[in-house]
């Protein structure tokens, strides 16, 4: 792939095992993916800064219930163009992965309908970084300084390597079909940070040690990982720590929105 060509995005929308969000019930809305900040939609939010990205062609959603984000009126409009369609969501990220990807044309790059601070910009910046690497696979990471920097209540958790702490930014890139299989690293969820014993189960013990006491580079670990899979799986390093905030709950849904007004004014 060149340059020049467009990529397909993958939205991820659904219910995480199917249950109602905290932030949509305090919302009175069915679905987290349409909880609006400063009024918008979050899925709105995030599908228009997607269209904007020059980089980006075919639009996809994985959603349990598109009707509701089907009629928000940036998402119909893309539906009437016909550059953005819904696929069906499952109840665990993997299975969602695979069905988003079904007859999809690669690469994919995949983001969530909570990242409402990630930019045009942002996704240029990841989709440009993916394809100079020539990555199978790739994870957006933001430095602890450049988030903390943004906000210093954004994140409370970080991944720390030799080279320094980064946060995740939920932007992912599958390379080819073959990628796919990186996806079964986020078959429990991820959470590696909270839950040690997944990157065992995904990464190796050896791994975990390196990951635990911050003794190799994020290179290294994504080098040790690939050997695992059988392709390059890269990290992508981004400029902007707002790309690591994301709506979790409710002291993220406070940070965005805070952000979010300083932007808009």
């Amino acid at each position: 792939m060149t340059q020049d060509q467009k990529v397909t995005a993958l939205i991820m929308a659904g219910k995480r095992s199917g249950r109602l969000d905290p932030l949509a019930a305090n919302a009175g809305v069915s679905q987290k993916a349409v909880v609006p900040v400063l009024g918008v939609p979050m899925i709105e939010r995030v599908v228009k800064q997607v269209a904007a990205c020059d980089k980006v062609g075919a639009i996809r959603i994985v959603a349990h219930e598109s009707d509701e984000i089907a009629a928000l009126p940036t998402i119909a409009a893309l539906l009437e163009e016909g550059r953005l369609i819904f696929t069906e969501g499952k109840y665990n990220i993997v299975d969602s992965v695979f069905s988003g990807a079904e007859a999809a044309d690669y690469p994919l790059m995949i983001t969530t309908a909570d990242n409402c601070l990630v930019t045009p910009e942002g996704y240029s910046e990841f989709i440009t970084k993916c394809l100079a690497e020539e990555a199978g696979g790739a994870a957006g990471l933001a430095r602890k300084e450049d988030v903390q920097a943004a906000d210093p209540e954004g994140q409370k958790k970080f991944y720390q390597f030799k080279d320094g702490g980064f946060s995740n930014c939920n932007m992912y890139w599958l390379g080819s079909e073959k990628a796919l299989s990186a996806a079964e690293i986020m078959r429990e969820g991820g959470q590696f940070v909270k839950f040690p014993s997944r990157i065992i189960k995904a990464f190796g013990l050896m791994n975990l040690i390196r990951f635990r006491i911050g003794n190799g580079s994020k290179e290294k670990l994504f080098e040790q990982v690939s050997k695992r899979f059988g392709f390059k799986l890269v990290p992508i390093e981004l400029s902007d720590g707002h790309y690591a905030i994301d709506v979790d709950n409710q002291r993220t849904y406070d940070v965005t929105t805070r952000i979010l007004a300083r932007r808009e004014g």
